[in-house]
């Protein structure tokens, strides 16, 4: 089920924000076919990576209720996440916020089905199919390995921002795009037909 992050990724210049002052890059929304870029590996822990990681976390500690965004959304498809379970309406087992670089799914274990909505995806969300627990290994902002064990929401959260990374939608998970997908009721949205005549 899960896209492990492949082996010989290509390296990316991150790029960054532009003139000072500028607002920070808006996230991309489905169709966008940037969305669907594998992203490369990041080797070089500079200003640049830091400015990246600052536009991550003000956006989603500015969006109401998100819990996790990765660098492809915002349009730079390099292998970057930030993530916060602690945010997740009820309370669940977490780390808090974390910083997570070139992120790899090492192990997992057992299957659940959990309702998922995305920044990219604004007007819909979808049950989807993920395991309950996870190992995975990643780096800090400051280049420090890290090793997580984590279950539930968490892993879950992991899972989806991962996927971001290899130009992976939760729409791409679900069993039936006609059983498993949801209309938001408090968006104005485009039907569901639409969606799928997208796809």
């Amino acid at each position: 089920m899960l896209r492990r992050t492949s082996v010989g990724h290509q390296r990316a210049r991150i790029g960054n924000r532009g003139t000072v002052g500028m607002p920070v890059r808006s996230v991309l929304t489905y169709p966008d076919q940037r969305l669907r870029q594998v992203s490369t590996s990041v080797d070089s822990f500079d200003e640049q990576l830091m400015e990246l990681v600052r536009d991550l976390e003000e956006i989603m500690y500015d969006s109401p209720g998100c819990t996790g965004i990765a660098a492809p959304q915002i349009g730079v498809p390099v292998r970057v996440v930030i993530v916060d379970a602690s945010r997740n309406r009820k309370p669940v087992v977490n780390h808090g916020g974390m910083v997570l670089i070139n992120p790899v799914v090492v192990e997992q274990e057992g299957e659940v089905i959990g309702r998922e909505g995305c920044l990219s995806v604004p007007q819909f969300t979808g049950n989807v199919k993920r395991a309950k627990s996870i190992k995975m290994r990643a780096m800090a902002r400051d280049g420090t390995p890290i090793e997580l064990d984590t279950v539930d929401f968490e892993a879950r959260l992991i899972l989806h921002e991962i996927d971001h990374l290899d130009g992976i939608l939760f729409l791409d998970r679900v069993s039936s795009l006609k059983t498993d997908i949801f209309r938001r009721k408090n968006l104005e949205m485009e039907s569901s037909r639409t969606l799928l005549n997208r796809n």
